[in-house]
């Protein structure tokens, strides 16, 4: 009996020290497991940039919806659907953004336009999509007040978010019967542009009844009588004339139309912090003009971080990204006129929209990314360029049908360079509306039920995340250097290198279902742990590659911290 008693005090000992060691184990563990990762730094050569249609995206205030008696019928898609800003903040606080991947978000201009509708050969149109300024210094009550701006952008940089803001510096809003022309010495209302010298592309209007502004202009200008009466109306002419008056005194510059405009876009970044802008029509506005918009650009937002200083998430420099219809990036630093080559980078632009990667977009992986790649690291180094596959005016987009959307997924967000997912692409939203004329089929309103109800497009979109948080994650992806490791299966490596920060990645594409080996060699040493983010699995190099056994075509791999 005395022996089966020390037999049993023996053992509970012996699996009680057992239910300490699993206890410690644990914990151990969870502590392991709370180690913070390194901090990812930003850069805007391989940010993720959401475009969306402000008035198209989402509705967060309906009481908003109806503003200056814009009451009259207009044809499909072409009036105001309720968008707003307040939408846009309510899908960033719900992490919509952040689990795509998203690390800045670009909106259409949100200040006020024409009230009036007018016909521009494709049926009676509001200005719904921002480009069409009636007054730059306010914003339009259909997308919201300035209060929900502030909200936008605190709410952003709260998630890590940047925010452009999209401007306009070429034209005003068409002329309607309630929006008279701004005075002759403000713009021109004729020649129309011809597209083919730099003299007819830059003097002379994009269309007809949108006059252009004078911008190549240096002659002083007095304010049209409609906007003083405009600010008098609203209780606000002396504050907006002190303002000028200091802005002027400041600079030193002429009161030309260009200068005041670009004091009016600069107010947005030193009153909310905005952190770039997406400049609209650049080729057909004298290139010296976005020189002095990059300089006061520059400046207002140097002064905001003075004012703010414990709002600033990092040194990254103001931005501007250029709108230079046609630019591709084989171009390098140059767009040609026909007649003249104009450096736009040499003038504010960190980087171009590239109207390139759509007609690449088909070629094999390794011929786009070798191609990008090499450029953006010979003659656009220190520059980048944004890519795009589809977007609000481009009347011939990549997959029309959105037949192709793993494809558009993986070369959009995988391609060295920013990228630009246009709001949509991630959901197979239609670019083929019926009854639509010209790019209004480009600009249905978000669907956001389909997101909710199918199958097949939340599969899609769960694609699209995954890829957008490895690229969000790893600057390496668009602002490294690509090298291909393996032809078949398909696998390359992207290496970043910024002063004591360095990322590296493995991604493999088209690869077989199953089990698959992904050579390594070279890049990864044999004994690295490595995580496959796609397939949310823990792999060990050996003998220069990694096995994964999954029914994936694609693996992004990263080290294990």
């Amino acid at each position: 009996m005395k022996k089966l008693l020390v037999v049993m005090s023996i053992l509970s000992l012996f699996l009680g020290c057992k239910e300490v060691a699993k206890k410690q184990q644990t914990v151990e563990q969870v502590v392991e497991q709370e180690t913070p990762k390194k901090e990812v730094p930003f850069v805007w050569e391989g940010a993720n940039i959401y475009f969306l249609l402000t008035d198209r995206f989402n509705n967060g205030n309906p009481d908003n919806d109806i503003n200056f008696e814009r009451i009259e019928e207009t044809a499909v898609l072409r009036g105001f659907e309720g968008g707003d800003i307040a939408g846009v903040t309510q899908k960033i606080e719900e992490g919509y953004f952040t689990d795509l991947g998203i690390n800045a978000i670009w909106l259409t201009p949100l200040v006020e336009q024409v009230h009036g509708a007018t016909n521009e050969g494709t049926g009676n149109t509001y200005g719904y999509h921002g480009y069409w300024t009636k007054d730059w210094t306010a914003l339009d009550p259909n997308f919201g007040t300035r209060k929900d701006l502030e909200n936008l952008v605190k709410s952003a940089h709260a998630k890590g978010i940047r925010i452009l803001l999209d401007v306009v510096l070429n034209h005003t809003g068409p002329v309607t019967d309630k929006d008279p022309v701004w005075p002759e010495d403000w713009v021109r209302t004729g020649p129309a542009c011809e597209f083919t010298t730099y003299e007819n592309t830059t003097a002379c209007t994009l269309v007809e009844n949108l006059p252009d502004i004078l911008t190549e202009s240096n002659e002083p200008v007095e304010l049209p009588d409609a906007l003083l009466a405009k600010w008098k109306d609203e209780g606000r002419l002396s504050k907006e004339l002190d303002e000028l008056q200091l802005f002027f005194e400041r600079t030193g510059y002429p009161r030309a139309p260009r200068y005041y405009i670009i004091k009016w876009l600069t107010d947005y970044i030193n009153d909310y912090g905005v952190d770039g802008f997406r400049v609209d029509t650049v080729k057909h506005v004298n290139e010296n003009a976005w020189e002095d918009l990059h300089k006061e650009a520059t400046y207002a937002f140097e002064m905001w971080k003075k004012k703010h200083p414990n709002q600033i998430m990092d040194n990254n420099p103001f931005y501007m990204v250029g709108e230079v219809y046609n630019y591709g990036i084989s171009g390098g630093r140059n767009f040609d006129f026909g007649d003249k080559k104009v450096d736009f980078f040499n003038y504010g632009f960190k980087s171009l929209i590239n109207f390139e990667l759509k007609t690449d977009a088909d070629k094999n992986y390794e011929t786009i990314f070798k191609k990008y790649s090499g450029l953006l690291h010979t003659k656009l180094k220190d520059k980048s360029v944004l890519n795009y596959l589809t977007s609000h005016d481009d009347g011939t987009p990549y997959d029309p049908e959105r037949k192709k959307t793993y494809r558009a997924a993986n070369v959009l967000l995988l391609t060295p360079g920013a990228s630009q997912v246009y709001y949509g692409d991630e959901t197979s939203r239609s670019l083929i509306i019926e009854g639509t004329q010209g790019d209004a089929t480009l600009r249905s309103f978000m669907n956001w039920e389909e997101l909710d109800s199918l199958p097949e497009i939340q599969k899609a979109h769960k694609h699209w995340q995954k890829l957008g948080q490895f690229r969000r994650n790893h600057p390496a992806v668009g602002a490294g250097k690509h090298k291909r490791l393996a032809k078949s299966p398909y696998v390359f490596s992207r290496t970043y290198d910024n002063g004591d920060y360095r990322d590296k990645v493995v991604v493999g594409l088209d690869l077989p279902k199953g089990k698959k080996s992904l050579w390594v060699k070279g890049f990864f040493g044999d004994g690295t742990k490595l995580y496959d983010t796609y397939s949310e699995t823990e792999v060990t190099v050996a003998n220069g590659k990694v096995i994964l056994e999954n029914d994936f075509d694609i693996a992004l791999l990263e080290l294990v911290e």
